[in-house]
């Protein structure tokens, strides 16, 4: 009989603990959703969970939702409230808040699927990582363009499970941290970033340069509505002139001028091919020009000649 067979010997054996971090404003459906799904997670008891939640309303619209859940007794739910708008203080707040040894954090318009955490957990272990990152995965209510599917405007990158994470990937809509990640940098998700977005991308992207090692996990899924107010061509202009903005701005941090010249290239590439791709439908004209937009978001910022827009 070995020391593990012995029914008088007891092991302490303490679990991983994972702090799953949701930011949400004045969005209640959603965030009851994404809630439901972080709840049901399938976990085969490789480890404990609980939810951190912070309302970026100074009105506290999620409070009275979020003390339903805690009620029910279903999982450990932590509630805090970041009263000044800002998506950066809100991430840095939820941090300050969780307790495990292992940080997740996902959108509340975004809804996993049940083995998403656990599918993220085995590729932690299992490729001994710092972070991993998985895929976001559009989800098309009733009523939505046919234009917007067929565009694939609202599908991200994915790769292969293992895989080191690329520019593109570098968000946290769907990641999941080791705690030591945060321990050495007091700001985590910069202020100043607080109402253009970007603070994610760029917070991964120093821990990079630090290092630090990040891989893909392509099973850990989860979804992201696509709600009626960004059905309209107009949202996904502003937003990759937004996302280029941010990645000029890391291009001019690091001095990468390889990839500003080669947006410059794709940019004048993209111009020439606009007014054929009228003839071609809505899906592919808007498609080429999100990417006039963000080429000339990433160009005219690593020039300085133009602030990071707001994110809507």
């Amino acid at each position: 009989m070995t020391k593990n067979d012995n029914p008088n010997e007891t092991q302490d054996i303490k679990l991983d603990h994972i702090s799953v971090c949701i930011c949400t404003y004045k969005r209640p459906e959603m965030l009851v959703r994404a809630l439901d799904g972080v709840i049901s997670q399938v976990t085969d008891s490789a480890f404990t969970l609980e939810v951190v939640i912070v309302d970026n309303d100074k009105m506290r619209s999620a409070q009275e939702l979020v003390y339903k859940y805690q009620k029910s007794g279903k999982c450990k739910m932590i509630y805090d409230c970041e009263p000044e708008k800002s998506i950066s203080l809100a991430r840095n707040r939820t941090i300050r808040n969780a307790s495990g040894n292992l940080i997740a954090f996902i959108d509340d318009d975004e809804f996993p699927t049940e083995n998403w955490l656990y599918k993220m957990y085995l590729c932690l272990k299992e490729y001994n990582t710092d972070g991993v990152l998985g895929p976001v995965l559009p989800h098309f209510p009733i009523g939505a363009p046919k234009w917007l599917a067929k565009s694939g405007l609202c599908e991200r990158p994915r790769n292969a499970t293992g895989s080191p994470i690329r520019l593109k990937d570098l968000r946290t809509g769907n990641v999941l941290f080791q705690r030591y990640v945060f321990k050495k940098d007091a700001r985590w998700f910069d202020p100043a970033m607080g109402l253009t977005g970007g603070s994610d991308g760029v917070f991964l992207w120093r821990q990079i340069q630090r290092g630090r090692k990040f891989v893909w996990c392509d099973e850990a899924i989860v979804f992201e509505k696509v709600p009626e107010e960004r059905w309209p061509a107009g949202f996904y202009l502003k937003r990759n002139f937004r996302i280029g903005a941010a990645a000029g701005g890391l291009h001019r941090h690091s001095r990468n001028i390889r990839a500003v010249l080669i947006s410059f290239l794709l940019l004048l590439g993209y111009s020439a091919m606009l007014p054929f791709s009228l003839f071609k439908g809505k899906h592919i004209w808007v498609k080429i020009l999100t990417k006039i937009y963000y080429h000339a978001g990433c160009l005219l910022s690593f020039l300085n000649l133009t602030p990071v827009p707001h994110k809507p």
